[in-house]
């Protein structure tokens, strides 16, 4: 007789191809609540555990035999409703996904709030699990069967992520992600990172995926058994709605910070075998003075992904500040010579005796990026960015 255990608070779940067993070790579920609040009637949980565990056990007793990956993973076969294993529900009428998560002490700075490469690490792990629950999954990195029959792969060709307020060590917060079309070959997923405590919208990001082969590395045209797969899951819902995206520029070598012969790490590669993108915003980062990081918080950050980023690759990061203009507290980017009559927040900043420079410091600061991998003969942009940073909230 096949048996696994699963832990679950503090008991011990065990699954077993014995129906009156697996029966008794389900009804321990009936306690379970998520963050202390029951979030779905036990009869959804109850459900949904004995759909995978009956997937799972099917698979045993036809072949015999089954691969410990396979045993391990334990990927569904069919679109689950629940999984209290991540705490996911899936929302929006069935297509949607949201999931409860807690900020460790590891995804958080010096100042106890979550980094954005914690909060892009969290959105990129819930829009795989929306995929897991989905029953869509195959063995690739949220490649779906039929992507996988046509040796097809996921990239990002566009992201933009807004932060109204970071999250802080050990708060409790929701991230509710969905799909929709985006164009005739590409897919749009967005999230939204709610405060459980106040309810709060604290962050969004919307994101535009095309998919490239796996052997040739160029982008391919969505297959029809691939659209057949996914598209019932598009809805029209945005977190980010922009009506024509604001072009970025390319910058030169003459921007003026640099940071070069950046090597990626075997660490920093993913299971498609590329840097994964999480870890250009590392990058871009590592060329913006301290002095800059120390004092203020990225608002908004937008990528322009041009090409994928390998192993032997050598990367230079550039960055230049936009000082054509200057946003003020109302988002609107004036020129430099505007009339101070016209912009309140510049005079605000003077009644109060900070000066002209004091409006300008406490204004939001926008920076241009481009990550570039160094060539024999010239260099290869592999990403654009756009980032608005603004004063750090000290957190007590």
């Amino acid at each position: 007789m096949a048996t696994f255990s699963y832990p679950v608070s503090n008991s011990i779940i065990k699954c077993s191809s014995n129906r009156d067993h697996h029966e008794i070790n389900v009804q321990k579920l009936n306690n379970i609540k998520i963050n202390g609040v029951s979030s779905v009637p036990t009869t959804k949980i109850d459900v949904a555990l004995s759909q995978a565990a009956s997937t799972c056990f099917a698979s045993v007793a036809k072949n015999g035999l089954v691969k410990d990956e396979q045993l391990r993973q334990n990927i569904p076969t069919k679109k689950q409703l629940v999984d209290p294993y991540r705490q996911g529900l899936i929302i929006e009428g069935g297509v949607g996904y949201k999931q409860t998560l807690v900020i460790r002490s590891y995804e958080v700075g010096p100042d106890k709030t979550a980094t954005l490469e914690s909060i892009l690490n969290l959105l990129q792990e819930t829009a795989l699990n929306h995929v897991w629950m989905s029953g869509l999954l195959s063995d690739g990195f949220g490649a779906t069967h039929g992507m996988m029959r046509n040796n097809l792969i996921w990239v990002v060709s566009r992201m933009q992520v807004q932060v109204d307020q970071y999250p802080i060590w050990g708060e409790i917060i929701d991230i509710d992600t969905w799909v929709g079309a985006s164009g005739k070959n590409g897919m749009r997923r967005d999230w939204l990172i709610r405060s459980q405590a106040t309810g709060h919208v604290l962050a969004r990001g919307t994101s535009t995926w095309v998919m490239m082969n796996r052997k040739t590395r160029r982008l391919s045209k969505m297959p029809e058994e691939v659209r057949a797969e996914i598209s019932p899951w598009f809805i029209e819902k945005y977190a980010i709605k922009e009506d024509v995206p604001e072009k970025i520029v390319k910058l030169d070598d003459k921007a003026k910070y640099k940071n070069t012969d950046l090597k990626p790490k075997r660490s920093d590669l993913d299971m498609n075998q590329h840097v994964n993108n999480v870890k250009y915003v590392r990058w871009m980062l590592e060329a913006i003075p301290d002095h800059i990081l120390e004092s203020n918080q990225m608002s908004d950050i937008t990528l322009e992904y041009r090409r994928e980023c390998g192993s032997s690759d050598i990367v230079q990061s550039l960055c230049e500040p936009d000082e054509d203009g200057i946003i003020l507290n109302n988002g609107v980017n004036q020129d430099n010579d505007m009339s101070l009559l016209n912009g309140f927040p510049l005079a605000a900043e003077i009644f109060k005796g900070n000066g002209l420079m004091g409006s300008f410091e406490n204004g939001p600061l926008r920076y241009t990026h481009l990550l570039q991998a160094k060539g024999k003969t010239q260099n290869e942009e592999i990403v654009r960015g756009r980032t608005v940073w603004k004063k750090k909230q000290i957190v007590p």
